[in-house]
């Protein structure tokens, strides 16, 4: 009986190291605000596909166990329904925890009501969210435990998710929050753990400066919290000539960032970022950088509807 507690508490603890941060983290929050806020789904009026990779603490061994450092993809799109003054965005989440990977179908809904000279949008996201284990990745302390027996290579379970958010926007500012994980759906595997979804909220804003034509900045700030831990991220970006830009960031108690991006193609439709997190905290404990790599594009307008679009940063976040 002392064997299988102790097998029980290493691995609801080492499940619990992965779980402190339930929501993947990602350094370009300003260009990816559809996976925090789904009242943000076609609220800038055109059809973007955005995809991130991330590389956490490159580099990073275990010191026991298996598995390697995280690494977190996203592939989202969001879209204009112009006649329902409203808007859909849709993402694809693979977050991978060593032993563990979590993988998001989400879909949004938001509806926009104009208010004078600013929009505001009420939204709301359904869709699953799947956790696998892989237990041979696992160092039990007692590996011969009957109840281990059936406890090898992976398993996974699937919970339905929900979340709500409200975004408002006006030509030089925009605030947002959003409630994620509204159905704490619980995954139990067992001698593993049992485990459910924390709500998290987030708060998001911004603020665009424009010192003449071909120079402004972009001010912008992450609140995230799961009610227990609160993560706070505050930077800020200057763009040149609306073809390149570069920003400095710092995530509260844990890195400094730098972030470099590029436009390409006749309408600047299509950019490329690349982000440096430099851990100034625990560097003991992890490797001291991580890599974000960013892509986005804006599908040409529908000449039908006759309207002429002016691509500008003051509307990417």
């Amino acid at each position: 009986m002392k064997k299988l507690l102790l097998s029980l508490i290493f691995c609801v603890g080492f499940v619990a190291q992965l779980l402190a941060q339930q929501d993947p983290q990602f350094t370009h929050y300003m260009f990816n605000t559809l996976f925090y806020n789904p009242g943000f789904a076609g609220s800038e009026g055109v059809t973007k596909l955005t995809a991130i990779h991330r590389s956490q603490w490159l580099g990073y061994s275990p010191t026991f166990g298996g598995g390697e450092a995280p690494t977190t993809q996203i592939i989202s799109m969001t879209t204009p329904i112009n006649k329902l003054n409203s808007g859909f965005g849709a993402y694809i989440v693979n977050d991978r925890l060593g032993a563990q990977n979590n993988l998001e179908a989400q879909a949004s809904y938001a509806y926009h009501l104009g208010i004078k000279n600013s929009k505001l949008s009420f939204g709301l996201r359904a869709g699953m969210f799947s956790q696998t284990f892989n237990y041979d990745l696992y160092r039990y302390v007692n590996p011969g435990d009957p109840l281990l027996k059936d406890k090898s290579g992976s398993e996974t379970q699937i919970r339905p998710d929900l979340a709500m958010g409200i975004f408002w926007r006006k030509e030089k500012y925009y605030v947002g929050l959003s409630f994620n994980h509204l159905l704490r759906s619980t995954f139990d595997f067992g001698v593993a753990q049992r485990n459910a979804l924390q709500t998290h909220v987030y708060l998001t804003g911004g603020y665009f400066y424009e010192v003449n034509f071909d120079l402004k900045f972009q001010f912008m700030t992450l609140v995230q919290s799961d009610f227990s831990k609160t993560s706070v991220n505050i930077g800020g970006i200057a763009y040149f000539k609306d073809t390149m830009w570069g920003g400095l960031s710092f995530r509260s108690s844990e890195a400094a960032i730098l972030m470099l991006g590029y436009s390409l193609l006749k309408d600047k439709s299509l950019k490329v970022g690349y982000a440096l997190d430099y851990v100034v905290q625990d560097q003991a404990a992890k490797q001291p950088t991580s890599h974000e790599l960013l892509l986005t594009y804006e599908l040409p307008v529908n000449p039908g509807s006759g309207k002429k679009v002016v691509r500008t940063p003051r509307y990417r976040h």
